[in-house]
């Protein structure tokens, strides 16, 4: 199940530029305790535990120009452990896909995979590719924050996105598209 809530946000009346940031998710169970990392300026550093599935996921954020490391959701299972280190801010993710679905008969479902695509390379899978998949596309916005749910594992998770406008930016490609329209080559005419 997926939902989307927006929530209008002004990060900076001076300088023009405004913040929404739009909720998207859930993708997993009911499982385990509502947890939520809150919003941030962008994702630095993931570290995933996982095994049949994702074990527990730890975060880490940039806020102002200061590094954030927010807790670990999830368990203390997994026997294997992965750090994506991002080359923030010029490697951000594009795409958030993965995996759910119980993980022992009759449980609710957890994450059993998740695999990070970026503007420059793909991270993962990491765990296993069963159930039901997912893919969260980012459409220009930019992950700055998790929430999910936990107990013994990742039982689910979300994503808080945000997309960035300024007056000057917005000008820019308005003028872009009329260029671009000025410029269009002329179509070959067929007799």
């Amino acid at each position: 199940m997926q939902g989307v809530e927006e929530h209008g946000k002004v990060v900076e009346e001076h300088g023009k530029v405004h913040r929404k940031i739009i909720k998207v998710g859930p993708w997993g169970g009911q499982g385990g305790s509502p947890w939520d990392d809150g919003s941030f300026d962008g994702v630095c550093k993931i570290t995933l535990v996982y095994d049949r599935c994702i074990d527990s996921i730890r975060v880490e954020y940039d806020k102002n120009g200061k590094l954030v490391m927010a807790g670990k959701h999830g368990g203390d299972g997994g026997n294997r452990t992965t750090h994506i280190k991002f080359q923030y801010p010029e490697e951000f993710i594009t795409e958030v896909s993965g995996h759910y679905c119980p993980v022992v008969h009759g449980g609710t479902p957890v994450i059993r995979s998740l695999k990070f695509t970026t503007n420059m390379r793909t991270y993962g899978p990491y765990g296993v590719e069963e159930g039901t998949p997912f893919s969260c596309p980012m459409d220009g916005g930019l992950i700055v924050g998790f929430k999910g749910r936990n107990g013994w594992y990742l039982d689910s998770i979300e994503f808080r996105l945000s997309r960035l406008y300024s007056s000057s930016n917005l000008l820019d490609a308005i003028k872009q598209r009329i260029c671009g329209c000025l410029k269009r080559p002329k179509m070959a005419s067929v007799a």
